[in-house]
């Protein structure tokens, strides 16, 4: 029987999720505040780490701090909508293993300058994988922003990953 792209791909995920469990090290991502284009942007859509992720905690609280907007993901069925986020973990609530901003939908998605997407992994020509609910394929064809994939050094590929005529490479890792 032949093995199915998402086969291999939710296998990748599998492996991929243990490697991080063992090799995981805390470090706060204040060195991505040097690329220009996150240095330029004033709109910036990020996320709040969660277990074994790149910790966002203190880059986005530097975006903030900066004068910056900050904009969080929340999911709303099968969609992402970004959120102004200022800070506060009182303005977070659960969802699932997710914490996502309360507030009012930020509908400006083309003053977004630049979004950090995360990935499991990311391979030489851009292409991430995911953690399989297909949000971040789905929100980031509507943004013109620059797309910034945040991974471990260890998760920087050398071979290409497995790819859907939907996904969309990042522009920078």
């Amino acid at each position: 029987m032949a093995t199915s792209r998402a086969d291999m791909k939710e296998s990748l995920r599998r492996r991929l999720r243990a490697q991080r469990e063992e090799r995981y090290t805390e470090h706060t991502l204040l060195h991505l505040l040097e690329i220009p284009e996150i240095s330029r942007a004033n709109v910036i859509a990020s996320y709040y780490s969660y277990g074994t992720e790149p910790s966002t905690t203190a880059l986005n609280s530097a975006i903030i701090q900066s004068g910056k907007t900050l904009l969080l993901p929340r999911i709303n069925g099968e969609i992402i909508e970004w959120v102004r986020w200022n800070g506060e973990p009182s303005t977070l609530q659960a969802n699932g293993k997710f914490h996502e901003p309360i507030g009012e939908v930020f509908m400006e998605l083309d003053s977004i300058e630049l979004v950090l997407v995360p990935a499991l992994a990311i391979d030489p020509d851009g292409y991430r994988l995911g953690q399989g609910g297909g949000f971040y394929d789905r929100a980031l064809p509507l943004l013109r922003a620059w797309k910034h994939g945040v991974v471990y050094n260890f998760e920087r590929m050398e071979h290409d990953l497995p790819r859907e005529p939907w996904d969309i490479a990042v522009d920078s890792w």
